[in-house]
């Protein structure tokens, strides 16, 4: 095990070109989405729901915080890919049950837009790397907020305000830009480059979920 990935100025692996680790992730994200799609159409909503609720969310952070220690602190590709999908199957299963709601026009286009969201995010990421370094603090307190503020207006409330998803929405499109930004501050490494994935995929889900609520209302 080494330090946190993104905290990692040197390395004894092998440093590949620009477009073998561009590739790497652009290949990592693609497995990951493949998988979730797969998901989507073959585990029905129904079997879902018959999970106890309890069962199904601690075996979920369960299995993200697990997936994420390892792509984080490992130095091998193949253990940071097993990190990965340890982090992409239980967020299958939170996607299987929300895009159920909505109509397959709508999760069509929030796929489009989230897509079109994340180039133009990376393009000023790598553009403006320093900006985004800046406003990491205030992206995470600003998102720690907002969950706090929703679990209120969820819990006590019983109620959710449309404003938070785009506030919501922009923060992660901050950290896309950020987490490009650090991916490319970093060794270009074959582990780097799934770690680096790995993370973009959390910003990236994150961002299409609350795109879809948003579209979901209109």
């Amino acid at each position: 095990m080494e330090v946190d990935v993104f905290n990692r100025t040197e390395t004894n692996d092998e440093i590949i070109n620009d477009s073998i680790y561009n590739l790497v992730i652009g290949l990592t994200l693609l497995w990951g989405f493949a998988l979730n799609w797969l998901m989507v159409l073959n585990i029905s909503v129904e079997s879902l729901s018959n999970i106890n609720p309890i069962v199904f969310f601690i075996g979920y952070f369960a299995s993200c915080f697990l997936g994420i220690y390892l792509f984080r602190k490992s130095d091998s590709p193949m253990v940071s890919f097993i990190g990965y999908n340890f982090v992409v199957v239980p967020f299958g299963l939170i996607i299987n049950l929300v895009v159920s709601q909505y109509n397959p026009d709508i999760v069509l286009e929030a796929i489009r837009v989230t897509g079109m969201v994340t180039f133009v995010m990376m393009l000023l990421g790598s553009m403006y790397p320093a900006f985004f370094n800046k406003i990491a603090g205030a992206l995470t307190i600003a998102l720690l907020c907002v969950i706090v503020v929703e679990l209120v207006e969820i819990f006590i409330f019983n109620t959710h305000h449309g404003i938070l998803d785009w506030i919501v929405a922009i923060i992660f499109c901050g950290y896309i830009g950020y987490d490009w930004a650090r991916a490319n501050a970093i060794p270009k490494t074959y582990d780097n480059a799934v770690d680096s994935a790995a993370a973009l995929y959390m910003d990236i889900i994150n961002l299409f979920l609350r795109i879809l609520r948003i579209l979901g209302r209109k």
